[in-house]
């Protein structure tokens, strides 16, 4: 049975510290109002540590935590200290709350950033530095592994693991019994790449999936523009499902075929301070979803 989360980043939480981030409690709230039954960790710190305090509040809402994201500079090593405590503290968070998905992801790198959708453009790591990459990710995963949990790589744009030939790269250097794939359909599309065609090569290491949806002509002009990140967000490059490029017809019938069964979840960025509801966009998701058969 496929079932319908949301996470966080949909009501702009990116950071724990950010000051415009809404309320922990409201997200959850405004997530169980709008139709879902799980939702993600988002950023650790943004909800509260103490798994007494969470799960009453889950429990409040009838939401199930389904996994936490770490979201971190795993390209620089000088952040290891960081990227380590994050990926710790959201392991310890997750078991406590049964949760299932450990996700990793590259954050954000200033070398990357203004070559975002621009494979042919993008540095490239040189061979040593890449291989002390692999390892971080390595060792995290392994954290993960070790906690019981089911640990994917979600490529990422204007981290260095954002094109598909990089992540594929890294999938073939990590065992695919510890590092599984969070296949994000939003950033396959915003990196220039097809997510179906992707997903039926990948569709048995994939363990998790993040909805998301490109709206083709921000996407155009940000690429076009070398737009950042949060700004491209900002302007609204990942629209409500079923109004951008990404085919979740075909999603949805390539899951059923692999007999894919576990947690889907709704990731639609935005940022906190904008003009957007997010209420109102993870409704609208949520409907667009069931009318499709999710």
């Amino acid at each position: 049975m496929i079932k319908i989360g949301n996470a966080p980043c949909s009501w702009g939480v990116e950071f724990a510290s950010d000051p415009r981030n809404p309320a922990w409690r409201r997200v959850l709230s405004d997530c169980a109002q709008a139709g879902y039954k799980g939702i993600e960790l988002g950023p650790i710190g943004f909800m509260p540590e103490d798994p007494a305090i969470l799960a009453d509040a889950l429990a409040e809402h009838d939401l199930t935590l389904i996994g936490g994201v770490v979201f971190r500079p795993f390209h620089d090593p000088a952040a290891w200290d960081d990227v380590w405590d994050a990926t710790q503290r959201t392991c310890t968070a997750l078991v406590a709350h049964g949760a299932q998905h450990l996700v990793l992801i590259d954050s954000i790198s200033p070398r990357r950033a203004p070559t975002a959708g621009r494979a042919s453009e993008a540095e490239q790591m040189p061979p040593a530095e890449w291989k002390s990459f692999v390892d971080r990710i390595r060792r995290a995963a392994q954290l993960g592994a070790d906690h019981g949990l089911t640990v994917g790589i979600h490529a990422h744009a204007a981290g260095f693991v954002d094109f598909e030939p990089e992540l594929e790269r890294l999938l073939s250097e990590i065992d695919p019994d510890l590092l599984k794939i969070c296949f994000d359909t939003g950033h396959h599309s915003y990196a220039g790449f097809d997510p179906i065609s992707f997903m039926r090569r990948h569709i048995d290491r994939i363990s998790y999936m993040h909805f998301k949806d490109i709206d083709p002509v921000v996407k155009a002009r940000a690429v076009a523009n070398r737009t950042g990140f949060y700004d491209a967000c900002g302007q609204g490059i990942f629209c409500n499902l079923g109004k951008g490029d990404v085919d979740f017809v075909s999603v949805r019938q390539l899951l059923l075929d692999a007999g894919f069964a576990g947690w889907c979840t709704v990731e639609q960025d935005c940022d906190p301070a904008g003009g957007t509801s997010p209420i109102d966009d993870a409704r609208a998701n949520r409907a667009y979803l069931s009318s499709i058969g999710f």
